[in-house]
């Protein structure tokens, strides 16, 4: 059974404003931490435009949106934290950004709490250090966009208790209603140790002439039953995502099927990250 009423989520950009979403779908009270009051104001207008699409379709009634937007809460200091029995880090992937994170998050949450990264690609047992009661810190790997994907990554570092993670497992089955898979802290975790190489062989067989992108993508959706093609997964993932992701899983193993090839790599550098900047390996519509 689901113990966790109070949920505080670090970090206002597109996954923590997902895991803030789908904990106030659920029926909890969420904190939602940004430093950038501009960043809190734009999430909570996404999250409030989500509700009012869903009332539209039928799916909540206006008073449930009204109830769900009521239990959000958003804060500038960490302090807001305290009456969270779960506070989740949902930052940049940046080894020194969510270290210092969650060090200053451990200091303002209450000594039962438990604290998680969303991390999806730097090992969770490294970001532990960060933490004064590592015993109660673990992975939650959700998956974009967090309120439709149902799949949810249980990381237990050597650290974490036991309690600790049937406790993340129950929040994420009995509280959120997704399913959880429990795995060990290993570079990639399981799925993107299975689809970061595949995304990367995609962008390599383009950049080599072997095929276009169209041609890819048609191919794999029609030949292999897959609901989108691996260059559109990329743009929708966000190249800038799948291009760390790479570079810190071949940090661990060296594998060189981890290698960002050419193409890749300068679409990030010249700032084109896929669907949420309309230009990735193909062309997209924005909302902005």
């Amino acid at each position: 059974m689901n113990t966790i009423s109070a949920v505080g989520v670090v970090g206002s950009g597109t996954m923590g404003r997902g895991i803030a979403e789908s904990a106030l779908r659920a029926g909890m009270q969420v904190v939602l931490y940004d430093s950038s009051q501009d960043a809190l104001s734009a999430a909570r207008k996404h999250i409030e435009g989500n509700l009012q699409r869903s009332v539209v379709k039928e799916q909540l009634t206006a008073q449930q949106a009204s109830d769900h937007l009521a239990s959000l809460k958003t804060a500038g200091e960490l302090g807001a934290f305290s009456g969270c029995q779960l506070a989740i880090e949902a930052v940049p992937e940046i080894l020194e950004v969510k270290l210092a994170v969650l060090a200053s998050l451990a200091e303002h949450v209450a000594g039962t709490a438990i604290i998680a990264s969303n991390t999806s690609s730097i090992p969770v047992t490294r970001l532990a250090q960060g933490v004064a009661n590592r015993d109660r810190f673990l992975g939650v790997h959700f998956f974009n966009p967090v309120p439709r994907m149902p799949l949810v990554e249980v990381v237990r570092t050597l650290h974490s208790s036991d309690a600790s993670v049937a406790v993340a497992r129950d929040f994420v089955e009995s509280g959120l209603g997704k399913t959880p898979v429990i795995i060990e802290d290993r570079p990639g975790f399981v799925v993107n140790a299975l689809l970061i190489p595949f995304l990367l062989a995609a962008a390599r067989m383009l950049d080599s002439g072997y095929a276009e992108a169209e041609t890819i993508d048609t191919s794999m959706r029609l030949g292999c039953g897959h609901p989108m093609g691996p260059l559109t997964l990329a743009d929708f993932i966000g190249l800038d995502v799948v291009c760390a992701a790479a570079d810190a899983m071949h940090g661990e193993t060296h594998d060189p099927a981890l290698v960002v090839p050419n193409n890749l790599r300068r679409l990030v550098e010249a700032g084109h990250f896929g669907a949420k900047t309309g230009r990735g390996f193909l062309a997209h519509e924005t909302s902005e």
